[in-house]
């Protein structure tokens, strides 16, 4: 059994959400479906590497891919304070709502590793449109266990996505075993 420390903190979530949208600025990509997936992956990888995630946000499964729960009441709170604003850019033809932090994101209350972490993440979906980042969070197993509208489990992060044995997998397996002398002997 895997330990893991899975509190929110709303403040901290906040600033996430200010940081990644600020580093996405210059990404003309980095609408609101790209923010919502490096979240989930900074929240998701950072689990993976030290059994903690950053803020806590949970997520959803929506049909573009996870979004955090906790996204909207955040952002309205960040807007109405007058520190962020919500444009509308033309993005190939289509709308791309974009969240533009009106001041520097509080790095304060972060870990070097969780900054290493929200750095790694940025890095690695550096170049990819909103699609392709969407298309890579369906590969995670929390995507695929869960229904649209369901909360994804922390827990899955830990979780390894084996490819389903069926009878004619497990009959093509056996034949290359044979083949290749590497079948048991009966």
């Amino acid at each position: 059994m895997v330990l893991m420390e899975v509190a929110y903190d709303e403040d901290k979530f906040a600033e996430l959400l200010l940081h990644v949208a600020s580093r996405l600025r210059g990404d003309r990509a980095g609408g609101a479906t790209k923010l919502n997936k490096v979240l989930f992956f900074v929240e998701f990888t950072h689990l993976r590497r030290h059994h903690r995630v950053v803020s806590g946000c949970q997520f959803q499964k929506l049909p573009h891919g996870p979004a955090p729960h906790q996204l909207l009441p955040v952002r309205r709170r960040l807007i109405d304070a007058g520190e962020a604003e919500l444009i509308e850019e033309d993005f190939l033809g289509r709308p791309q709502h974009r969240l533009v932090p009106k001041r520097e994101a509080d790095l304060s209350s972060f870990a070097v590793e969780e900054m290493r972490t929200i750095e790694d993440v940025l890095a690695e979906l550096a170049g990819m449109t909103g699609t392709q980042v969407s298309e890579l969070s369906h590969q995670e197993p929390g995507w695929r266990l869960t229904e649209v509208g369901e909360t994804i489990p922390f827990s899955t992060a830990f979780l390894d996505f084996p490819q389903a044995a069926t009878p004619t997998s497990e009959r093509l397996s056996e034949s290359v075993a044979e083949r290749y002398g590497f079948a048991a002997a009966g």
